[in-house]
């Protein structure tokens, strides 16, 4: 659930900083110490990959997460009622969180690995799921695009039990290619789970053991601004 401190890779997803409007940020060359001695060229240095975008400071829009009808039979299964925290929404069947900062770097995909690195941040929002008195909320999203991970804090009955934690991991073989709306850039598609971290907590705290880390909890929906925060 999109959601994400410190959305991954996107959502390997969050390529959609590739946008013509934004200024291009280049990498410097530099010396190779592991240049192949069989090397047809005299010249020792290695290019590094240079980003075809970079967005220092993300200023706005959100990551959305259509949520599976699997997922949502799991909760219904487990008694467990889903919810959102401060500035979170659920909307026709999507769990939609503003995006308060972060930034990102985009590379062609081919010349660097990752090529989408950065943060994405949802500060002041979240979801929760409770059931029998038993409440739990995760808030403060982060998407690391570059491990295809999202991180979150974790509260139970309004204690923090964790900071940071590994909430989703992101698969993008699924993405949709980017799509530029005036300001804004929309990448589509990479499918969310659980993470083994997160499955691990919510079995201990809901007394169970039907939450898996191959739970698919839907699919996400990114919508950036492209205009940097000033």
């Amino acid at each position: 659930m999109s959601t994400i401190r410190s959305y991954k890779k996107t959502f390997a997803g969050i390529a959609l900083v590739a946008v013509a409007a934004l200024p291009l940020a280049a990498c410097s060359s530099s010396d190779s110490a592991g240049a192949s001695a069989s090397s047809s060229s005299s010249d020792s240095k290695t290019s590094i990959a240079k980003p075809v975008a970079r967005i220092n400071a993300l200023s706005g829009d959100d990551t959305a997460v259509a949520l599976d009808s699997g997922f949502t039979d799991a909760l219904t299964s487990l008694g467990l009622t889903p919810g959102v925290v401060g500035e979170g929404k659920l909307t026709d069947g999507s769990l939609v969180f503003p995006i308060t900062g972060g930034n990102v770097t985009y590379f062609k995909p081919g010349t660097a690995k990752p090529y989408v690195i950065g943060q994405i941040q949802h500060e002041g929002s979240g979801f929760s799921l409770e059931a029998g008195g038993t409440k739990v909320e995760i808030t403060n999203l982060n998407v690391d695009p570059g491990i295809s991970r999202v991180y979150g804090d974790v509260a139970v009955n309004g204690k923090t039990v964790a900071s940071s934690a590994f909430i989703f991991q992101l698969r993008g073989a699924t993405l949709k290619p980017l799509q530029v709306e005036g300001d804004t850039a929309i990448l589509e598609g990479t499918k969310v789970f659980v993470s083994p971290v997160a499955a691990s907590l919510l079995n201990d705290t809901f007394k169970t053991d039907a939450v898996t880390d191959q739970l698919l909890v839907g699919v996400a929906k990114i919508t950036v601004n492209t205009t940097p925060a000033s």
